[in-house]
């Protein structure tokens, strides 16, 4: 399957991410679009440091322990608006975690857009999808 590696190495050379992206074929992983993608991806994953690509990639346990979390800081309350409460807290979570639904941390370039909703439009723009597939943050001294 043809694809793309975008990469961002920091000014101070301590910060670095990889991001490994998928297409059909060949004539979109080579696209100008899907290149400046990575490249715009890579930086963001630097920058926003995700942990997981989408909610579906988040494991069970993890959203277990943040909804027992998000329940113990509410207090005793009990009945549908607490859930709802700490039910909302655990989505803000997913969405500062989940790569696919975060903002781009370029606000003034992509206003506000989610990383899903920019990846849709490449995908618009190159006529096929563009998939994420992996990727890779480093920092000195983690």
């Amino acid at each position: 399957m043809p694809g793309m590696v975008g990469s961002y190495v920091h000014a101070n050379g301590k910060l670095a991410a990889l991001v490994e992206l998928k297409c059909e074929t060949e004539f979109a992983a080579r696209s100008e679009h899907v290149a400046t993608f990575a490249r715009d991806l890579a930086l963001h994953i630097a920058a926003a440091n995700p942990q997981w690509i989408s909610e579906a990639d988040v494991p069970a346990p993890a959203q277990g322990e943040e909804l027992r979390i998000a329940r113990a800081r509410l207090g005793d309350g009990r009945g549908a608006a607490h859930e709802r409460e700490a039910r909302r807290r655990v989505q803000q979570w997913l969405n500062e975690a989940v790569l696919l639904n975060q903002p781009h941390v370029n606000d003034a370039t992509h206003q506000g857009k989610t990383i899903d909703e920019l990846r849709a439009r490449i995908s618009a723009l190159v006529g096929e999808p563009v998939v994420i597939r992996r990727f890779a943050r480093f920092h000195v001294g983690d």
